[in-house]
Protein backbone atom coordinates (compact mmCIF):
# COMPACT_ATOMS: atom_id res chain seq x y z
CA UNK A 1 0.00 0.00 0.00
CA UNK A 2 2.51 2.16 1.15
CA UNK A 3 5.12 2.21 -1.78
CA UNK A 4 2.19 2.76 -4.61
CA UNK A 5 0.75 6.06 -2.33
CA UNK A 6 3.71 7.53 -1.18
CA UNK A 7 4.46 10.04 -4.13
CA UNK A 8 7.83 12.02 -3.67
CA UNK A 9 6.27 15.62 -1.95
CA UNK A 10 7.62 18.33 0.67
CA UNK A 11 7.91 16.93 4.12
CA UNK A 12 5.65 19.52 4.92
CA UNK A 13 3.05 19.17 2.83
CA UNK A 14 2.79 15.43 3.44
CA UNK A 15 2.56 16.32 7.05
CA UNK A 16 -0.50 18.83 6.35
CA UNK A 17 -2.14 15.60 4.69
CA UNK A 18 -2.01 13.55 7.02
CA UNK A 19 -3.09 15.97 9.37
CA UNK A 20 -6.40 17.05 7.42
CA UNK A 21 -6.85 13.57 7.41
CA UNK A 22 -6.37 13.11 11.44
CA UNK A 23 -8.80 15.92 11.76
CA UNK A 24 -11.83 14.32 9.72
CA UNK A 25 -11.45 11.02 11.59
CA UNK A 26 -10.45 11.98 15.56
CA UNK A 27 -13.79 14.53 14.58
CA UNK A 28 -15.30 12.33 13.24
CA UNK A 29 -14.97 9.05 15.61
CA UNK A 30 -13.38 10.61 18.58
CA UNK A 31 -9.76 9.82 19.65
CA UNK A 32 -10.29 6.20 21.12
CA UNK A 33 -12.30 4.94 18.43
CA UNK A 34 -9.64 6.77 15.32
CA UNK A 35 -7.88 4.01 14.06
CA UNK A 36 -4.14 4.92 12.70
CA UNK A 37 -4.57 2.34 9.89
CA UNK A 38 -7.91 4.75 8.93
CA UNK A 39 -6.04 8.03 9.11
CA UNK A 40 -2.99 6.73 6.97
CA UNK A 41 -5.55 5.35 4.42
CA UNK A 42 -7.10 9.12 4.09
CA UNK A 43 -3.96 10.25 3.61
CA UNK A 44 -2.89 8.01 1.12
CA UNK A 45 0.39 6.97 3.06
CA UNK A 46 1.75 4.02 4.65
CA UNK A 47 1.10 3.93 8.64
CA UNK A 48 5.06 3.34 9.04
CA UNK A 49 5.25 7.13 7.46
CA UNK A 50 2.79 8.37 9.70
CA UNK A 51 4.28 7.14 12.88
CA UNK A 52 7.50 7.98 11.14
CA UNK A 53 6.81 12.30 10.63
CA UNK A 54 4.23 12.55 14.13
CA UNK A 55 6.03 9.48 16.51
CA UNK A 56 2.59 7.99 17.83
CA UNK A 57 -1.38 8.49 18.44
CA UNK A 58 -1.46 10.59 21.04
CA UNK A 59 1.66 13.44 19.20
CA UNK A 60 -0.74 12.89 16.38
CA UNK A 61 -3.51 14.51 18.00
CA UNK A 62 -1.69 17.04 19.53
CA UNK A 63 -0.82 17.90 16.81
CA UNK A 64 -4.28 18.65 15.35
CA UNK A 65 -5.47 19.76 18.66
CA UNK A 66 -2.31 22.69 18.12
CA UNK A 67 -2.90 23.03 14.19
CA UNK A 68 -6.69 23.60 14.72
CA UNK A 69 -6.32 25.79 17.39
CA UNK A 70 -4.15 28.07 15.94
CA UNK A 71 -6.35 28.39 13.12
CA UNK A 72 -9.69 29.28 14.96
CA UNK A 73 -7.93 32.03 16.85
CA UNK A 74 -6.32 33.31 13.58
CA UNK A 75 -9.63 33.44 11.87
CA UNK A 76 -11.14 35.38 14.75
CA UNK A 77 -8.64 37.70 15.31
CA UNK A 78 -8.77 38.34 11.41
CA UNK A 79 -12.05 38.42 11.68
CA UNK A 80 -12.09 41.56 13.90
CA UNK A 81 -11.27 44.91 11.77
CA UNK A 82 -9.86 47.68 13.17
CA UNK A 83 -11.76 51.38 13.06
CA UNK A 84 -15.31 49.72 13.86
CA UNK A 85 -17.86 50.57 16.29
CA UNK A 86 -18.07 48.40 19.37
CA UNK A 87 -21.20 46.33 18.01
CA UNK A 88 -19.44 46.26 14.80
CA UNK A 89 -16.37 45.10 16.22
CA UNK A 90 -18.41 42.23 18.24
CA UNK A 91 -20.30 41.37 15.07
CA UNK A 92 -17.32 40.67 12.96
CA UNK A 93 -15.39 38.78 15.61
CA UNK A 94 -18.72 36.38 15.57
CA UNK A 95 -18.78 35.57 12.58
CA UNK A 96 -15.64 34.66 11.42
CA UNK A 97 -15.86 32.52 14.74
CA UNK A 98 -19.02 30.72 13.23
CA UNK A 99 -17.93 30.82 10.29
CA UNK A 100 -14.60 29.24 10.75
CA UNK A 101 -16.43 26.37 12.76
CA UNK A 102 -19.36 25.78 10.34
CA UNK A 103 -16.63 24.99 7.59
CA UNK A 104 -14.60 22.76 9.67
CA UNK A 105 -17.13 20.95 12.18
CA UNK A 106 -14.70 17.88 12.39
CA UNK A 107 -11.93 20.43 13.56
CA UNK A 108 -14.50 22.10 15.85
CA UNK A 109 -15.43 18.71 17.49
CA UNK A 110 -11.87 18.12 17.85
CA UNK A 111 -11.42 21.17 20.03
CA UNK A 112 -14.59 21.56 21.79
CA UNK A 113 -15.50 17.89 22.44
CA UNK A 114 -13.39 14.98 21.86
CA UNK A 115 -9.85 17.25 23.19
CA UNK A 116 -11.52 17.52 26.31
CA UNK A 117 -12.81 14.88 27.31
CA UNK A 118 -9.77 13.05 26.95
CA UNK A 119 -7.79 14.47 29.90
CA UNK A 120 -4.47 15.87 30.05
CA UNK A 121 -2.26 16.85 27.95
CA UNK A 122 -4.88 17.27 25.60
CA UNK A 123 -7.28 18.92 27.43
CA UNK A 124 -4.41 21.49 28.78
CA UNK A 125 -3.89 22.56 24.68
CA UNK A 126 -7.50 23.75 24.26
CA UNK A 127 -7.27 25.57 27.21
CA UNK A 128 -4.42 27.43 25.99
CA UNK A 129 -6.36 27.78 22.91
CA UNK A 130 -9.89 29.49 24.96
CA UNK A 131 -7.67 31.87 27.12
CA UNK A 132 -6.08 33.68 24.13
CA UNK A 133 -9.69 33.98 23.11
CA UNK A 134 -11.22 35.27 26.32
CA UNK A 135 -8.31 37.50 26.68
CA UNK A 136 -8.96 38.82 23.51
CA UNK A 137 -12.55 39.63 23.96
CA UNK A 138 -11.94 40.93 27.70
CA UNK A 139 -9.86 43.70 25.31
CA UNK A 140 -12.50 44.21 22.53
CA UNK A 141 -15.09 44.55 25.50
CA UNK A 142 -12.28 47.17 27.58
CA UNK A 143 -11.79 48.86 24.31
CA UNK A 144 -15.15 49.62 24.09
CA UNK A 145 -15.98 50.44 27.25
CA UNK A 146 -13.39 53.39 27.57
CA UNK A 147 -14.50 54.40 23.37
CA UNK A 148 -17.95 54.24 24.22
CA UNK A 149 -17.47 56.48 27.10
CA UNK A 150 -18.07 57.89 30.39
CA UNK A 151 -16.97 55.57 31.83
CA UNK A 152 -13.47 54.33 31.46
CA UNK A 153 -13.36 52.45 35.46
CA UNK A 154 -15.39 49.10 33.94
CA UNK A 155 -14.03 46.88 36.76
CA UNK A 156 -11.57 44.38 35.37
CA UNK A 157 -12.92 41.23 36.77
CA UNK A 158 -16.85 41.87 35.39
CA UNK A 159 -15.06 42.79 31.98
CA UNK A 160 -13.44 39.36 32.18
CA UNK A 161 -16.31 37.42 33.52
CA UNK A 162 -18.42 39.02 30.59
CA UNK A 163 -16.12 37.74 28.38
CA UNK A 164 -16.15 34.17 29.81
CA UNK A 165 -19.85 34.34 29.01
CA UNK A 166 -19.42 35.39 25.73
CA UNK A 167 -17.03 32.83 24.73
CA UNK A 168 -18.99 30.15 27.23
CA UNK A 169 -22.39 30.97 24.61
CA UNK A 170 -20.63 31.11 21.81
CA UNK A 171 -19.42 27.80 22.34
CA UNK A 172 -22.30 26.40 23.34
CA UNK A 173 -24.80 28.18 20.30
CA UNK A 174 -21.50 26.79 17.81
CA UNK A 175 -22.36 23.34 19.04
CA UNK A 176 -26.09 24.16 18.84
CA UNK A 177 -25.61 25.50 15.02
CA UNK A 178 -23.80 22.80 14.04
CA UNK A 179 -26.27 19.88 14.92
CA UNK A 180 -29.23 22.18 13.98
CA UNK A 181 -30.15 21.81 10.03
CA UNK A 182 -30.04 25.12 7.90
CA UNK A 183 -28.54 27.43 10.55
CA UNK A 184 -25.85 29.61 8.88
CA UNK A 185 -22.95 31.17 10.33
CA UNK A 186 -24.62 34.84 10.05
CA UNK A 187 -28.13 33.77 11.71
CA UNK A 188 -25.75 32.11 14.58
CA UNK A 189 -23.73 35.57 14.97
CA UNK A 190 -26.99 37.43 15.00
CA UNK A 191 -28.51 35.15 17.58
CA UNK A 192 -25.66 35.33 20.16
CA UNK A 193 -26.08 39.70 19.23
CA UNK A 194 -29.44 39.32 19.84
CA UNK A 195 -28.91 37.59 23.42
CA UNK A 196 -25.80 39.70 24.06
CA UNK A 197 -25.98 43.25 23.01
CA UNK A 198 -28.66 44.29 24.35
CA UNK A 199 -26.95 44.30 27.73
CA UNK A 200 -23.80 44.88 26.85
CA UNK A 201 -24.83 47.77 24.69
CA UNK A 202 -26.68 49.29 27.75
CA UNK A 203 -23.38 48.31 29.66
CA UNK A 204 -21.31 50.37 27.06
CA UNK A 205 -23.01 53.68 27.81
CA UNK A 206 -22.92 53.32 31.49
CA UNK A 207 -26.50 52.40 31.79
CA UNK A 208 -26.09 48.53 33.62
CA UNK A 209 -28.90 46.31 35.02
CA UNK A 210 -29.35 46.43 38.67
CA UNK A 211 -30.91 43.44 40.26
CA UNK A 212 -34.10 44.18 42.51
CA UNK A 213 -33.48 45.51 46.09
CA UNK A 214 -34.64 42.36 48.45
CA UNK A 215 -34.84 41.14 51.62
CA UNK A 216 -32.03 38.97 52.80
CA UNK A 217 -33.20 35.39 52.97
CA UNK A 218 -33.77 33.54 56.08
CA UNK A 219 -33.91 29.96 56.53
CA UNK A 220 -34.75 28.03 59.49
CA UNK A 221 -36.37 28.72 62.68
CA UNK A 222 -34.77 32.13 64.56
CA UNK A 223 -31.90 31.44 66.69
CA UNK A 224 -32.26 30.57 70.55
CA UNK A 225 -30.59 33.02 71.80
CA UNK A 226 -32.39 36.09 70.01
CA UNK A 227 -33.99 38.72 72.58
CA UNK A 228 -37.53 38.69 73.63
CA UNK A 229 -40.08 41.02 72.29
CA UNK A 230 -40.52 43.33 75.59
CA UNK A 231 -43.98 43.91 75.93
CA UNK A 232 -43.44 47.65 74.91
CA UNK A 233 -42.93 46.26 71.58
CA UNK A 234 -46.87 45.42 71.10
CA UNK A 235 -48.66 42.92 68.66
CA UNK A 236 -46.77 41.00 65.89
CA UNK A 237 -48.60 41.40 62.14
CA UNK A 238 -51.20 39.21 61.35
CA UNK A 239 -50.31 35.95 60.48
CA UNK A 240 -52.38 36.89 57.05
CA UNK A 241 -51.54 40.02 55.60
CA UNK A 242 -53.38 41.57 52.42
CA UNK A 243 -50.74 43.66 49.93
CA UNK A 244 -52.91 45.36 47.25
CA UNK A 245 -51.07 45.34 43.90
CA UNK A 246 -49.28 48.67 43.26
CA UNK A 247 -51.81 51.31 42.04
CA UNK A 248 -54.92 49.96 43.44
CA UNK A 249 -57.00 52.71 44.45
Amino acid sequence: MGAGKTKRMPRAVREQQMLDAAVRIFGQRGYMAASMDEIAELAGVSKPLVYLYLNSKDDLFTACIRREARALTEAVRAGVRPGLSADGQLWSGLRAFFTHTARNPDAWRVLHLHARTHGEPFAAEVAVMRAEIVAFVTQLIAAAARDAHRDPHLPEREVAGLAEALVGAAEALADWAGATEGVTAKQAAATLMNFAWAGLGDLMTGRPWSPPEEPEPTSGPEPESGPEPGPESGPGPSPVTRVDPVGAG
